[in-house]
């Protein structure tokens, strides 16, 4: 018999950070994206109820929970904001994991123990100015060296990588050529301060504004042979897996976003009166609260499969591009239909419904274009 109930330990969790979320985050965000300032005492507070160790064993000071437990989590921090919500997901899913994944047991040792509680975030180095979609087509080199990486290049729009608190950057190089003519890529773990890695300035964004976002140079900077992470040339194949895990985790993020519109729209037409009447009263504001959230639901079900499958140790490549391709669709879909809902005031960014319809865009295009999920899901099929 199927049953679609949260097990208690799950729901414990939901309703600790939905507490959080609503009491520590909801009356202060505002602020930071005003001032475009990163949050670093909400993410201290994360870090002290193990939401950055959520999914790591307890041996490298992990909760010993699983993915589904972090997907839960920033569901319901973007219910309030997203800004936080990728902060975490990429410290976990994009920072933390590959380490896990596939580090040796010395960088596990060296980094895990910081990386899960918060103290020290790590960040994703794949995107470049000239190769976003089109991953292969990266052109930072790593040249091994006297024993050295001697790393040149730039990456582009990665998230966590120039805070107080950021650790290293897991980078994406073209360390030679295969036997087949194609790059060989390996991913090599660069620690912040490295001299010849510099961090530009933060981007000036639509959305996601009290995130750290930044473009990164490599000017002949010099790593030891040992911080190769995983195997040589197989760099690729691990960031693949790498972003499947994570477009789970950006399907849950969408669908908090999305039930987070559903939130505040509710409250709003109850109490806004048009025409003598409340406008929840009447029916073209009603359905476009229905659609809103349908959109939401069925969203939250397609990540929920598609962790499910994960959990399982099955292939989950299709179904985390149909998360993440609907999810984000969701919370696009919603942020405008609750803009609309608000009116002139879903304009103000007094409003979270603003700061939501901001962040919303960016979900279509991160971790994954909806064209890419489209063409992923295609492959899938055999086409």
């Amino acid at each position: 018999m199927l049953d679609f109930r949260l097990p208690a330990e799950y729901e414990d969790l939901r309703k600790t950070v939905e507490a959080f979320a609503h009491q520590e985050v909801a009356p202060v965000i505002a602020d930071f994206y005003e001032r475009e300032e990163f949050p670093y005492a909400i993410v201290a507070k994360m870090g002290q109820m193990g939401l950055f160790g959520l999914p790591f064993p307890e041996e490298f000071g992990g909760m010993g929970g699983d993915y589904f437990a972090l997907c839960l989590t920033l569901e319901e921090l973007a219910r309030v904001d997203s800004s936080v919500a990728i902060t975490l997901e990429a410290a976990v899913s994009l920072g933390a994991m590959p380490v896990y994944r596939f580090g040796t047991d010395e960088q596990k040792t060296e980094w895990l123990p910081h990386l899960v509680t918060g103290e020290r975030m790590g960040a994703f180095g794949l995107t470049e100015p000239g190769s976003g979609s089109d991953a292969g087509g990266l052109t930072t080199s790593a040249k091994l060296v006297d024993g050295e990486w001697v790393i040149n290049g730039t990456k582009a729009f990665i998230t966590n990588s120039g805070t107080k608190i950021t650790g290293l950057v897991t980078v994406a190089a073209v360390t030679g050529v295969g036997e087949d003519g194609r790059k060989e890529i390996s991913s090599i773990i660069v620690p912040a301060g490295t001299p010849g890695f510099t961090v530009s300035k933060k981007y000036s964004k639509v959305g996601w504004s009290a995130s750290d976002t930044r473009e990164l140079s490599f000017s002949d900077c010099r790593v030891p042979e040992a911080n190769l992470l995983g195997q040589r040339g197989r760099g690729f194949a691990q960031f693949l897996r790498t972003l499947d895990e994570g477009r789970i985790a950006i399907a849950a993020l969408s669908v908090g976003l999305a039930q987070g519109c559903i939130d505040e729209s509710l409250r709003y037409v109850r109490m806004r009166e048009a025409f003598g009447a409340a406008i929840g009263t009447y029916q073209a504001i009603q359905f476009k609260i229905a659609d809103m959230e349908a959109r939401a639901h069925t969203a939250r079900l397609a990540y929920y499969a598609a962790a499910s499958k994960m959990l399982r140790g099955e292939p989950f490549k299709k179904e985390a591009a149909i998360a993440k391709l609907v999810a984000s669709e969701a919370a696009m879909d919603n942020a405008r239909e609750a803009t609309q809902i608000f009116g002139g005031y879903g304009f103000m960014n007094e409003y979270p419904v603003g700061r939501f319809y901001r962040d919303a865009k960016i979900l279509e295009i991160g971790e994954g274009t909806s064209e890419v999920q489209r063409m992923l899901i295609a492959r899938e099929l055999g086409l």
